[in-house]
């Protein structure tokens, strides 16, 4: 019986780490007939960072977490077993996934500028791009569950940020985020900071909000100023050619 169970045990760790090889290797075959392999295996490789950053909080946080999934034009995602207990947790979780994710675009662009090399600027422009993204304040984006520490009804100041980005550059990932924010926004809209249950919830020391207030709007500061220089950049590179 104990063989038994470890063969279980076991088969059910492979399975986890083939669910996440096979969808990166999947996105990477998609992503790689457009781009070319190697700037779509930096691209997954910063996707992957960004979601180990996530993993490695919830653990840290003691909650039951699945590894990264991929799916090709929609990104990743881990599966998060079991909920925050407070709004201090889920923006800990939160706010792990864009801060390893741009150290992990700082390091390729360091190494870009080091190497004078385009493609891996170009890979670090993504990443940048991709964790500022993450950063909008609307739910369920990562920006939207740090700021919901403040208070969910930040998620509706960040519903026209989302919709002006929809529009200024349309994809499958930004239409399946819009359609899940639609019951987070109904959800802010009537939003009781009285009710017990929120009490319970979103009642953080305000200390602890300005905290990470501060760490979201530097970390957002710093990817906005960084995504606009290597834009400027690769820009440039492109009109000399």
């Amino acid at each position: 019986m104990r063989t038994l169970a470890f063969l279980l045990l076991s088969s059910l760790k492979w399975g986890k780490l083939a669910t996440t090889g096979g969808t990166m290797l999947l996105s990477l075959g998609v992503y790689a007939m457009i781009w070319g392999w190697r700037y779509a295996a930096g691209f997954i490789v910063l996707l992957l960072v960004h979601e180990m950053g996530h993993y490695m909080a919830a653990r840290q946080c003691g909650l039951d977490v699945g590894a990264p999934t991929f799916i090709p034009f929609v990104g990743a995602w881990i599966e998060l077993k079991d909920q925050p207990h407070d709004a201090e947790v889920e923006a800990y979780v939160a706010l792990a996934g864009p801060l390893i994710g741009s150290i992990g675009a700082v390091a390729v662009y360091l190494a870009g500028r080091q190497l004078d090399s385009d493609l891996l600027l170009a890979i670090a422009y993504a990443g940048m791009f991709l964790n500022l993204i993450n950063l909008l304040p609307v739910s369920p984006l990562d920006g939207g569950r740090i700021t919901a520490i403040i208070s969910p009804r930040i998620w509706l100041i960040g519903a026209p940020a989302l919709l002006a980005l929809l529009i200024w550059r349309p994809s499958p990932a930004l239409i399946l985020i819009a359609i899940i924010s639609i019951p987070q926004l109904m959800r802010a809209w009537r939003y009781d900071p009285q009710a017990p249950e929120n009490i319970a919830y979103y009642g953080v020391a305000t200390q602890t909000k300005l905290e990470y207030g501060a760490a979201y709007l530097g970390l957002a500061a710093f990817l906005g100023i960084m995504t606009y220089e290597l834009h400027e950049m690769l820009g440039h590179v492109h009109r000399q050619v």
